[in-house]
């Protein structure tokens, strides 16, 4: 990431209140919030679309989805004062639909009490001390592979939604065809945003954002897959609300998908905000706003949310304070309101932005011993994982799991902490599960 101003440390530190009334940092936090938004606005329209192969109605999956996004970042700025934008997960919501229900044949409401149940173990971790033991016992190497992995994992749906790579035939991907309309508006948009951002333009990636979804416009280049959602559709929303079904809760499959799905949660997450909070000191509190917002997506008729790898964006846009957190949530509620509009934001303006970002946070790379194998095989794991299996929490489990192994195997056994050999052992032990399940 990059070097703090002495104006960006002092935001760092900075309550709430008093970043409100400091008009420069105000000002910052706002166009952190707006660009945070856009960069994970298609959420509102990727989440709904998986949870309907779950069997849960897509026009009021919208609704959970944003109602969830809105209320995780005002919990998510109020409470911990963190830049961190919360939704339903990618990969948390294909564990849900994919494994969970078509998988392992659950409805999707035993799958929402399933995730609701998960939660409510994931707030016991983030509430007790936990929380900052498993924290502590994350080794400094494993940390910046994990920063670099959700980095590197960033570059790759960056790189997907600009079109500029798809999956190969002959190959596990491909070039796109740069001479598509939307690949043309990505480069574009690419090239003007990385010149706005080397120039320190304040703004520069929201800029970036609204210049390219107006050439967007003018060229007619439009995501297709929007879902065709009306606000009238909100009165039969609650046809999805307090759905979970926890009459087959004591089950063995579904204590198996409960103990997967809160290894994810906790793990996830707990990778998430070490890989991309500026201050490491409102981890706590971050942790704990997911683990409250995890539990109440699923009252609101949603797969689990974490903290959203794009809140990068926006930290790199200079959000600093949870001020960036609740303008993204005052977004989300708008949203409500302008939800057909967001098809004349495509994924080719989106995408410039989380490809900068991914490389921002692939910097993380520096931080790592090379010249110890051991040290940084673990690492070198986790950061290409995490992109090729699209799972932040396989890239994970793979780096925890081999980290103590190689210690051992190098003698330094007992150089390593009792927390890494629990994370290890309990990483282990839900690659086999997820091998079963």
């Amino acid at each position: 990431m990059n070097k703090f101003s002495n104006q960006e440390e002092v935001a760092n530190q900075l309550p709430l209140l008093d970043a409100l009334r400091n008009k420069q940092i105000l000002k910052r936090e706002i166009i952190a919030g707006i660009t945070g938004f856009f960069a994970i606005s298609y959420i509102i329209i990727v989440n709904p679309l998986i949870l309907k192969d779950a069997g849960i109605p897509t026009n009021l999956s919208v609704f959970a989805t944003i109602i969830a996004s809105a209320i995780g970042c005002f919990i998510m700025g109020f409470w911990a004062n963190a830049p961190v934008i919360l939704t339903p997960g990618m990969g948390v919501n294909a564990f849900f639909t994919y494994t969970v229900v078509v998988g392992m044949g659950f409805t999707w409401q035993e799958a929402i009490a399933i995730s609701m149940v998960a939660s409510v173990i994931y707030a016991l971790v983030a509430f007790t001390k936990l929380a900052t033991i498993l924290a502590d016992g994350i080794p400094e190497t494993l940390k910046a592979g994990i920063t670099a992995g959700i980095g590197l994992f960033l570059v790759e749906i960056g790189l997907e939604k600009a079109q500029l790579i798809k999956k190969g035939t002959s190959s596990l991907l491909a070039v796109g065809n740069l001479a598509q309309p939307a690949t043309l508006l990505a480069l574009f948009g690419l090239l003007l945003t990385l010149v706005l951002f080397l120039r320190n333009v304040t703004g520069g990636f929201f800029i970036g954002i609204l210049v390219t979804s107006i050439l967007g416009v003018i060229f007619n280049i439009k995501d297709q897959s929007a879902p065709t959602v009306t606000l009238s559709d909100f009165g039969q929303y609650r046809k999805i609300l307090f759905a979970g079904d926890f009459s087959h809760i004591a089950s063995i499959p579904v204590i198996l998908a409960i103990f997967s799905l809160t290894m994810i949660l906790v793990f996830e997450s707990m990778g998430l905000l070490e890989g991309i909070l500026p201050n490491p000191k409102k981890f706590r509190k971050a942790f704990q706003a997911s683990s409250v917002t995890s539990f109440l997506s699923g009252i609101l008729g949603t797969s689990p949310t974490v903290a959203a790898a794009e809140s990068a964006s926006g930290i790199e846009s200079g959000g600093r304070t949870g001020l960036m957190a609740i303008v993204a949530g005052i977004m989300f509620t708008l949203s409500l309101f302008f939800i057909p509009l967001l098809a004349y934001v495509p994924q080719a303006a989106i995408a410039p932005v989380i490809i900068i970002t991914g490389a921002l946070m692939m910097a993380a790379l520096a931080r790592i011993n090379l010249n110890d194998f051991a040290e940084w095989f673990p690492a070198f794991l986790i950061v290409v994982l995490i992109p090729f299996t699209t799972s932040i929490s396989t890239g994970l489990a793979f780096g925890f799991v081999t980290y103590p192994l190689l210690q051992i195997a190098t003698g330094k056994a007992k150089q390593i902490s009792i927390p890494t050999y629990v994370l290890g052992g309990l990483f282990l032990v839900d690659l086999v599960l997820s091998a079963l399940l």
